[in-house]
């Protein structure tokens, strides 16, 4: 058999059973993705004759006589497709997993296809866009702009991996392949709660290829979190790599290693546990209550976390006095709204490899903070620093969901024991069931308020399910009060529980424990608005907070958020104006009822714990300068913010700054890429380091000429002091000379910290017979400080508009009466495609942040919290019915449509 790839004849022969994918990342080309083993994603699209194909549902031998063609393939060489050239330029991604499959379907496309996109990419997901910048690189419109030296900031330059994106070589986890690999493998809990009585290694070590069946047995009997902050003291150390309990449907059971995936999945399937099934409780209100099972605990166990009541964490705060509030009162609103689990989706699923390297344990990983991964691993394996390296290459999406550490411990202990490179790859079913989704949370929102729209009180009750462990289960509760932050009210009383339940635990993302909140306060604050016979923006712009008030959350204690611009109120206005303009109903038939609804969120500009980031910047001898940050590229685009403040700063161009990231041997301590902190605390951090370089080669060129600094200044090939000019070549050489390099390593911190605002709207089309939902205009007005990349601060809010949409109409984590979740794939689950996603009008306030770097803000978390509640505004003014509880599926819209006739607009 004979299969020819690229233009390449192969003699080597596909395993039986093979898929085409497997067999071509075999073979090295590693453009072909794997992001969903369903056909689902099209992340593995390549050409079979020139036809699209999903290599993952295409057996290996139907390739044989054909000619295959994968994204390296593409070009000729030494020149990009025109396709490619057109991602690039677009630029047609973010974090660029998708990116390859996407560029091999629309490569292929007919006129016809191009001008009905929703059904020509209809195979093809991307969890990032949003889309808009997909079609911009079919239709062929560019966006990227060529930056003047000392001008980078403010030009949509281009990411410093465009080429090696659309190209296929950008490296991600899995693209690579080590001799002697070995794989891991994973058998999962078939119950919510049980106590592990026997495991049975004996048929699992028979199976050919088998090496190792790890048990709780084998593993460090070491308590941690997987969950990835500056200080693990906010979360609890209630979980073992390995445990003779489990909690929920899924959790690890025994880890299986050995020379091929299959042989490690057969390990699992022959694997004999005895399980002792214990009560179990799904419901966290039912958790809480008096004799409901005990999730963690128990007398056997003298270091258990046993929380009162399965309670991980309560809050109880209040100001003023809520009853007196409420007395005052003319108008009072109560309302209890709830919020699902929602999966993070990155196409790239979680995955770790491991090897011992001049015996030190090296991990690559996909992770949103190697740093912090380092941390936990030398606690778990009682390693010092110097005995640990772990690093990642591109990151395939994250979204809150990669700051975990949940697959680099197992790859760890693997090759610790055995001494040979091991992977670990969860598989997509892997990270609906044993993954960290958003919690599910519920709150009750009462509001008082005058006559007049002015707020009297303000009470809320939020219960947050953290499902089996409490990763990020505390930090997210205490999150949640950015949507108590935003409206000024003499009287606040905020109560929050985070409740252990035997579920799939849960953890960060995006929007991290506002997104729920923002949806529950929005909607309150609408429907408070019509009780009042007041429009919605007019009741917000009376209580907003506004400069000088102060940020009163969960306490009216100093704290480290400074709040200088009217940003909030800008956004609204905006806002207000653009869904005026385009007021025009379409005549769609009676069949539909139009709708408008418009919400608004604030959010801090970085975590309230501790985030460090250091960054290091060197002028090297080929005049190249090097900036070394350790802050994870997945899509959020900080690597390309980073080279255009380090470019502005020293007078150059983009092209002129080499970017080492993410590696612990190479780069300084950075808790991570997460809360925008990539931007806010990286960005300064680099921002110092290359302020520090630029002065140092200033002195430097003062010295030599004997004139005095201030006459100085630099620019891309030299520095000019008074009348002379020295180039960068002759300063460097002269240091090198001296002993001298110019080189300055800097620390940022995420204190003090600021806040951005969003306010969205949207206009609606409601079919009230079906439930279906059309959204006929979309627009978000955002407070993004001075702007570093135009095109990126576009592509984040887009990107969050599109998962806030799929928050709110089609996303839905479904469980069984057991516990187990029933759509685990891409599929059932359905995030939004292309035909979901509107364009979505971007308003910019003029504003200028007062604490981020060159007094900009982050955009890639907090433009997904005022999108849901929007929706169900204008779902709301469409129908006349308000519904409290996300996803507004056209099932639910239907069932309650049938039982209330809409009623005329306030």
């Amino acid at each position: 058999m004979t299969y020819s790839v690229n233009g390449n004849a192969f003699d080597q022969e596909p395993e039986p059973g093979q898929c085409l994918r497997t067999f071509l990342r075999s073979l090295g080309h590693f453009g072909v993705k794997k992001g969903c083993d369903a056909g689902d994603c099209g992340a593995c699209t390549v050409w079979l004759d020139g036809s699209p194909v999903h290599s993952c549902i295409t057996p290996a031998f139907r390739a044989e006589g054909h000619e295959v063609t994968t994204i390296e393939g593409l070009g000729s060489p030494g020149d990009l497709h025109p396709v490619q050239r057109r991602f690039r330029d677009a630029p047609g991604f973010q974090c660029g997993f998708c990116t390859a499959g996407m560029i091999m379907t629309s490569a292929a496309f007919t006129e016809a296809q191009k001008a009905d996109l929703p059904r020509a990419l209809k195979g093809n997901l991307c969890r990032c866009t949003g889309y808009r910048a997909i079609e911009d690189a079919v239709k062929g419109v560019v966006g990227v702009e060529t930056a003047e030296p000392g001008r980078a900031v403010g030009t949509s330059v281009g990411a410093p991996a465009a080429n090696d994106v659309v190209t296929g070589r950008a490296e991600f986890t899995m693209d690579t392949h080590m001799e002697g690999m070995l794989h891991l493998k994973v058998l999962h809990s078939p119950h919510a709660h049980a106590r592990i009585l026997s495991i049975d290694k004996t048929a699992a070590l028979a199976v050919p290829g088998v090496h190792r069946v790890y048990t709780w047995e084998d593993v460090p009997r070491r308590r941690f979190t997987t969950a990835i902050h500056t200080d693990h003291l906010v979360d609890p150390d209630d979980t073992f790599i390995l445990d003779d309990t489990v909690r929920f449907v899924g959790q690890r059971v025994v880890a299986v290693l050995a020379d091929t995936p299959g042989a490690a999945a057969e390990g699992c399937r022959r694997v004999v546990v005895e399980y002792e099934p214990l009560p179990a409780v799904f419901d966290p209100e039912e958790a809480m209550a008096e004799g409901a099972p005990a999730v963690h605990g128990g007398t056997e166990d003298p270091f258990a976390h046993d929380p009162v009541h399965n309670i991980l964490l309560e809050l109880h705060a209040h100001i003023g006095d809520v009853a007196a509030g409420f007395a005052e009162a003319d108008v009072i609103h109560e309302g209890t709204y709830s919020s699902p689990r929602v999966q993070h989706a990155h196409l790239e699923t979680h995955g770790s490899i491991a090897w011992m390297e001049d015996g030190r344990l090296n991990v690559r990983t996909s992770s949103q903070s190697p740093s912090i991964a380092k941390v936990k691993l030398s606690h778990l394996f009682a390693l010092r620093p110097d005995q640990l390296r772990v690093f990642c290459k591109r990151v395939g999406g994250g979204f809150g969901g990669k700051q975990e550490v949940i697959s680099e411990d197992l790859a760890a202990l693997a090759t610790l024991d055995t001494g040979r490179p091991v992977c670990f790859e969860y598989t997509r079913e892997e990270e609906f069931t044993t993954a960290s989704p958003r919690h599910p949370m519920t709150l009750t929102i009462k509001l008082g308020a005058r006559v007049d729209g002015t707020l009297t009180a303000l009470q809320v009750r939020n219960v947050s399910n953290t499902g089996a462990y409490g990763n990020h289960g505390g930090e997210t509760l205490y999150a949640g009060g950015a949507a108590v932050m935003i409206y000024r009210c003499p009287n606040k009383k905020y109560d929050a529980y985070s409740v252990y339940t035997n579920t799939v635990p849960s953890g960060a993302l995006r929007g991290y424990g506002m997104t729920q909140p923002a949806f529950a306060m929005e909607s309150a604050m609408h429907e408070l608005a019509l009780a009042l016979h007041m429009d919605p923006l007019e009741l917000r712009r009376r209580n907003i907070v506004r400069p000088g008030d102060p940020l009163v959350a969960l306490h009216d204690g100093p704290d480290d958020v400074t709040f200088t611009e009217d940003g909030l109120a800008t956004c609204i206005d905006l806002v207000d104006r653009a869904m005026a303009r385009s007021a025009e109903e379409p005549d769609l038939g009676p069949e539909w009822l139009i709708g408008s609804g418009v919400a608004s969120s604030m959010h801090e500009t970085a975590p309230p714990t501790d985030h460090i980031s250091e960054a290091w910047v060197t002028l090297g001898d080929d005049l190249i300068y090097e900036v070394a940050v350790g802050t994870t590229e997945f899509g959020e685009g900080t690597s390309t913010a980073h080279v255009q403040i380090a470019a502005g700063q020293l007078g150059t161009t983009p092209s002129r700054i080499r970017l080492v990231q993410s590696d612990t041997d190479r780069t300084g301590f950075d808790t991570g890429a997460f809360a925008s902190a990539g931007l806010f605390v990286s960005g300064n951090a680099v921002l110092r380091a290359a302020n520090a370089v630029r002065d140092r080669i200033l002195e430097f060129a003062a010295a030599h000429t004997g004139i005095h600094v201030v006459m100085c200044s630099m620019d891309d090939d030299g520095v000019t002091c008074g009348d002379r000019r020295v180039s960068l070549a002759e300063l460097v050489a002269l240091a090198r000379a001296r002993g001298i390099r110019f080189t300055a390593a800097r620390r940022a911190y995420g204190s003090p910290r600021s806040v951005t605002s969003n306010t969205h709207g949207f206009r609606i089309a409601v079919h009230r017979v079906t439930g279906e939902i059309r959204i006929l205009y979309s627009v978000q007005a955002t407070d993004a400080g001075v702007v570093i990349n135009p095109q990126q601060v576009r592509g984040q809010v887009e990107g969050a508009v599109a998962q806030g949409i799929g928050f709110a109409l089609t996303e839905n984590f479904l469980l069984d009466a057991d516990g187990a979740v029933v759509n685990p794939n891409l599929r059932n689950y359905r995030i939004p495609t292309y035909a979901d996603v509107p364009r979505t009008e971007l308003l910019l306030v003029d504003s200028a942040d007062s604490v981020g770097p060159l007094r900009s803000k982050g955009m890639a978390e907090c433009a997904i919290n005022p999108v849901a509640p929007a929706l169900a505004n204008a779902l709301h003014d469409a129908t006349g019915v308000r519904y409290r509880a996300l996803p507004l599926t056209p099932e639910r819209i239907y069932r309650l449509l049938g039982q209330k006739q809409p009623a005329p607009k306030a």
